[in-house]
Order: structure tokens, then C-alpha cells, then sequence
């Protein structure tokens, strides 16, 4: 059996998908977005595809290798996330060709019966419009039986935010817990766009309704003041999306930085690195939490890791059926978490009329430009 194709499609802004072929008829799906540079990365794929085609598919481990340490400049976000898109197309096309599903040839089978989710939920504004907006999504949302949410402080944040601000927020998240009760957990992505100082204050003020998390309370660069925050922090502090392989996550844990880790399946490696991030974590008593804010073929190939790694902790999904259209059949959300199909490959089938019409491409997550009143680049 050997690769005789390899084909990218944009059919929806912030879904780029790989399809690997083999001369023999398999299939096998990937996601590679990266979210602000798409042009880049395909260009990425057609490099990797030049030679992957005429190579066997069942070779992924060397494969992966072969791509990751054979230029002299090894990883990158373009780089990581075109190699992640062909991981999981590969895995794909090894569980189908093995009649088994990804998870149970990833380490002996599956820890778990099912993988729990959280959604993307919060209140965006103090008009009654927003809080009816709010409570119509929460409303929702229940019924798929969530017992986690995520949200964040809206837009930009300078050095400093006057009391008005960091107050509103804070009302926000409060409103939430009241809404929402003691046995739901809530999350607070900061987005990397605050300082240590501004962070830690942000944090005291939501200390008393207990957070599961916040992630990302400063950018990903310097994790000494990563630590800052964590140290003066009383909950767990997560970070980890745009961190690209197990050696950007290393000296997060050997300094003892974060309670939690989430790298992303179609940035961080596909499953293969996603997998051996998540075995490196357990030895340091981190659970995973794997980051997913594109479309379902990248949320597919975080659930099999997420099935046979004791380190889990909870899996990101936009919503219940977030870009299920282009799909045939998928997985439902059931009590908030979600049974993977005993289906070979990575479990779903991809309606090819849905992502037959190429989507132009416009401004998307990291492609916004955001600037301060004074005209300087604006963190958001």
C-alpha cells in the first residue's frame, strides 16, 4: 500500500483539511488550520506531500521524523501545524486499514468509556440583549448536559485596565457562577494579553467563585512570568496551545509552572506528539487538557489521544455541533461528555459536497489587527 494523493480544502474559514489517498482506496483525514496564516501552511502540506506520495502510510512514526528533524530548521507554527494535519490523516488511514479505531492502537486500547467536554459559554455585555444572549446559549447548552464552561475577558487589555473594567469583567463572572451553581466548573481564558501585575490582580478578584482554571493569563514566551502569576495564584493555571512540541513544554514542567497543559492536536504534532506531550505531563502530575477551537476532524484526533491517556482531564469543544456540516456522521454530546464510535480511523465520515467549494479567505482568529487609541499594537 503506498500514498498516491494528497489534497487540502477550505471549505469553511478556520478549517483546512488534509486528505491522503492510497492506491488501494483508503482515505485518511487531517485538520491543519492555523489560524492567521493559512496560505502558509498549505503551502507547507504541498512541500510534506512531495515526499510523502509513493511512501506507505502504515510508516508514521518515521514519517513524522522524517518531516520534523530533516530540514535544518525544525518546528514552527506552520511547520507543526501542516506535519499535525497529515498525523492525523495517516492515523486515519492505519485504524481503517486495521479495522479498529485510532484508540485502540495508540498503547494497548482505551483508560476511559467516554471523553468529557466543555463548551465555549459566557456573558459578553451588561445590556439586557447580551444577558438574554447569554442565557439562551446556557439554556442551550444544558441540554447536552455540560457541567463545564469557558469564556474570557472581551477584547483588548493594556498594561493596565482602570477599576471599571476589571470590575465589569469580574461582575461577569460572578453573574455566571450564580447562574450556573456550585456543581459547574468555570474557565477563564485571559488569551495571553495581560501583564504578571495585571493578571495576578485579575485573578484575587475571581479567586472567590473558585474557577477550574485560567489559561493563558500572560503571553506563552516567558514562562518566568508565567510562574509569577501561577505562584501568587490560588487555582490551577493552564497553558499550552501555542506551545509546539514536548520540548517547548518541557521547562514548563520541570519548573513546576502550571497545573495543566493544553497543546493543540493540528498544532502540536497531530496525535503522535500530542500523545508523548501527555505521557511526559503524567510523570509530573499534569493532566491534559487539549486545545480545540477549529473544526471537528481536529476534535476527533484529540479525543483518541484523550481516550488512552490516564492524565486526561476535560476536552475543549466550541459547542455540540460546532461545523458538524461537513460531516456525514459524527458523535453526539451526551451528559457532557461524548462516546467515541467504534468505528475504524478516527470514527466520522466526511460529506465531500460540503467541502467541495473552496471558501476566499478572510480576516480570522490571528488574523485580526487590533491597535490602541495612541496607534501601537494592541494585545487581544
Amino acid at each position: 500500500m503506498k500514498i498516491s494523493k494528497i489534497e487540502q480544502f477550505f471549505p469553511r474559514n478556520r478549517m483546512r483539511l488534509v486528505k491522503i489517498t492510497t492506491d488501494n482506496g483508503l482515505e485518511g483525514w487531517g485538520e491543519s488550520t492555523l489560524e492567521g496564516r493559512p496560505k502558509s501552511t498549505s503551502s507547507a502540506v504541498d512541500e510534506m506531500a512531495e515526499y510523502l506520495v509513493g511512501k506507505d502510510p502504515l510508516l508514521i512514526e518515521h514519517h513524522w521524523q522524517h518531516i520534523y528533524r530533516s530540514s535544518f530548521f525544525r518546528g514552527g507554527s506552520v511547520v507543526m501545524s501542516a506535519l499535525s494535519g497529515i498525523d492525523q490523516a495517516l492515523w486515519d488511514i492505519s485504524g481503517k486499514h486495521y479495522g479498529v479505531p485510532v484508540y485502540k492502537l495508540l498503547g494497548g486500547g482505551p483508560v476511559r468509556d467516554k471523553v468529557r467536554v466543555y463548551a465555549h459559554w459566557g456573558i459578553n455585555g451588561d445590556s439586557d440583549e447580551h444577558l438574554q444572549s447569554a442565557r439562551d446559549r446556557l439554556d442551550e447548552l444544558t441540554k447536552y448536559g455540560y457541567t463545564a464552561f469557558k469564556t474570557g475577558p472581551e477584547g483588548k487589555w493594556r498594561g493596565h485596565e482602570p477599576p471599571s473594567v476589571i470590575d465589569a469583567f469580574i461582575k461577569r463572572a460572578y453573574t455566571m457562577r450564580e447562574w450556573v451553581g456550585d456543581s459547574v466548573e468555570l474557565c477563564f481564558d485571559f488569551h495571553g494579553k495581560m501583564t504578571p501585575g495585571l493578571a495576578i490582580e485579575v485573578c484575587q478578584e475571581l479567586k472567590g467563585m473558585r474557577p477550574m482554571f485560567v489559561e493563558e493569563p500572560v503571553p506563552q514566551e516567558n514562562i518566568n512570568a508565567l510562574k509569577l502569576v501561577s505562584d501568587k495564584t490560588t487555582f490551577p493555571i493552564a497553558t499550552g496551545e501555542r506551545l509546539l512540541s514536548r520540548w517547548e513544554f518541557r521547562d514548563l514542567f520541570e519548573k513546576g509552572v502550571v497545573s495543566y497543559i493544553q497543546p493543540d492536536g493540528s498544532h502540536a504534532g497531530g496525535i503522535s506528539e500530542l500523545q508523548r506531550i501527555a505521557n511526559m505531563a503524567e510523570t509530573y502530575y499534569v493532566h491534559i487538557m487539549p486545545h480545540c477551537a477549529i473544526g471537528p476532524v481536529a476534535l476527533a484526533a484529540c479525543m483518541h489521544v484523550d481516550m488512552v491517556v490516564p492524565n486526561f482531564l476535560i476536552q475543549e469543544q466550541i459547542g455540540p455541533t460546532h461545523m458538524f456540516d461537513v460531516l456525514s456522521s459524527a458523535w453526539e454530546v451526551r451528559d457532557g461528555h461524548i462516546e467515541l464510535p467504534d468505528r475504524p480511523g478516527l470514527g466520522f465520515e466526511i460529506d465531500e459536497k460540503a467541502i467541495s467549494e473552496q471558501v476566499n479567505y478572510v480576516e480570522e482568529l490571528g488574523g485580526e489587527y487590533y491597535y490602541e487609541n495612541d496607534g501601537s499594537v494592541a494585545d487581544w
